[in-house]
């Protein structure tokens, strides 16, 4: 426990009469020490009384916030458009990708105004997932269509991304069909 020292206070008592006193601050024991050479004027000062909810409050866990999960091309700009997702595991299950095409994705509306296409980003409550496998199809010069690739070299990265598409299609209107 770590323990804050004060000057002592200046009493018309002497020495050994005096008894050192201790008060809580938010789980901090504050001493008056009786030992001091400071002959500054007595302060008095109250008595600090937590609400008896934060002190016997019991210690909870990490608090955990809860996010949208999302994917993002240009960083804090959402995307809006649903894409068609396709999944490859290799037959050991050690590794695998995930493919998404969208179609007229809503970055290319406000790609002007906000910024470039800087890489493919999956966030969800655990974090973000990312990837710089991002192409965009063009069609008559005009962008149509963007194909990103996420690859999942470890058992650990699969189950990752499992967890972050599972958030993304319920708050999304996906189903999974397997082929």
């Amino acid at each position: 426990m770590a323990t804050l020292r004060s000057l002592s206070f200046s009493s018309p008592l002497p020495n050994s009469l005096q008894k050192p006193r201790s008060f809580l601050v938010s789980s901090l024991a504050v001493h008056r020490s009786t030992h001091s050479s400071f002959n500054g004027q007595s302060l008095p000062l109250p008595r600090l009384r937590l609400p008896s909810v934060a002190r016997n409050a019991p210690t909870r866990g990490p608090i955990v916030m809860m996010v949208k999960p999302t994917i993002q091309f240009i960083q804090g700009t959402d995307e809006l458009t649903v894409p068609d997702v396709r999944l490859t595991k290799s037959r050991d299950g050690t590794n695998g990708m995930a493919i998404f095409r969208f179609d007229q994705p809503s970055v290319f509306d406000s790609s002007g105004e906000v910024g470039d296409i800087t890489g493919f980003y999956m966030i969800d409550e655990e974090g973000v997932l990312q990837s710089v496998d991002v192409s965009a199809k063009f069609v008559n010069g005009k962008p149509s269509g963007i194909e990103a690739k996420y690859i999942m070299r470890t058992p650990r990265e699969w189950d990752r991304f499992m967890r972050f598409m599972e958030r993304y299609s319920n708050a999304n209107g996906l189903q999974f069909i397997k082929k």
